[in-house]
């Protein structure tokens, strides 16, 4: 079987809710200090959905109170296909994005970035986890993974019985 005909699962990357807290938390860690206001930043805005829950701990871990959301809808099921922003934030409050973090929980091909970048250019942009073709999007990240790995996120996931691999 060749890489090309593995099912998303086949070469998966299992994320439970402990691990994205630890890895957004250290996502925080990383961003702290950093922002252009000495050091602080002024606001976060997660893409939804899959930003939404880094997000929500960066701002805590960051004392960051003013919180919006991006929606860029760019895939259909596991199918990507071309990013459409349906949801801005407040750009009255954005405005270009001077110190503002835009957090994900994954950039892959860094499509989706692109469309948020052209709103918000200044802003910095984080996500938890980077794929080699969307790195370039990314201003941080924590945790590379190849282009060939689905991640699967614990709001994706439900916790069920699986039989064992030899049998009962």
């Amino acid at each position: 079987m060749s890489p090309s005909d593995r099912l998303p699962h086949e070469k998966g990357f299992h994320v439970s809710w402990d691990q994205i807290h630890r890895d957004s938390r250290a996502l925080a860690w990383r961003l702290d200090g950093h922002g252009p206001d000495s050091g602080a930043w002024r606001a976060v805005v997660a893409i939804t959905r899959g930003g939404m829950a880094p997000a929500m701990i960066v701002a805590r871990e960051l004392d960051i109170r003013i919180v919006d959301t991006i929606s860029v809808k760019s895939y259909n099921h596991q199918t990507q296909t071309a990013p459409r922003v349906i949801k801005t934030p407040d750009m009255d409050v954005i405005g270009d994005g001077t110190g503002v973090l835009i957090v994900d929980d994954l950039v892959d091909t860094g499509r989706t970035l692109e469309v948020v970048r052209q709103l918000m250019p200044k802003a910095h942009v984080a996500t938890v986890y980077a794929k080699p073709m969307g790195k370039p999007m990314v201003d941080t990240f924590i945790t590379e993974v190849s282009q060939d790995t689905w991640i699967f996120f614990p709001w994706d996931m439900a916790l069920q019985y699986v039989e064992p691999y030899r049998g009962t």
